[in-house]
């Protein structure tokens, strides 16, 4: 199953790269877009499940990976949630 990182800059311009275990990623998120804040941790967290039960289906196990991105997503996202303006770019897909 091709896995693949994606590269986010948040609201304080910190940049993090991000691990799918799926090309799903690319369905839900779109290179050099800004999302609101809330949007892009929905937008990861459809893609992330998406991507942990596919690893499901063809290993019989989850990515657990893939939820422990989510979790470092969300306890980044949740340091910007009083900022109501908060926005999160999409820099790249990484090779």
């Amino acid at each position: 199953m091709p896995e693949m990182h994606f590269r986010v800059r948040w609201p304080d311009d910190t940049v993090t790269d991000c691990y799918s275990p799926s090309l799903v990623v690319k369905e839900h998120l779109e290179p050099g877009r800004h999302y609101p804040l809330s949007e892009f941790v929905e937008r990861s967290a459809t893609a992330l499940h998406i991507g942990r039960e596919r690893v499901r289906e063809k290993y019989g196990f989850a990515c657990s990976s893939a939820m422990d991105q989510l979790r470092r997503i969300e306890e980044t996202a949740a340091r910007f949630k009083d900022k109501s303006d908060a926005q999160v770019l999409v820099e790249s897909f990484l090779p």
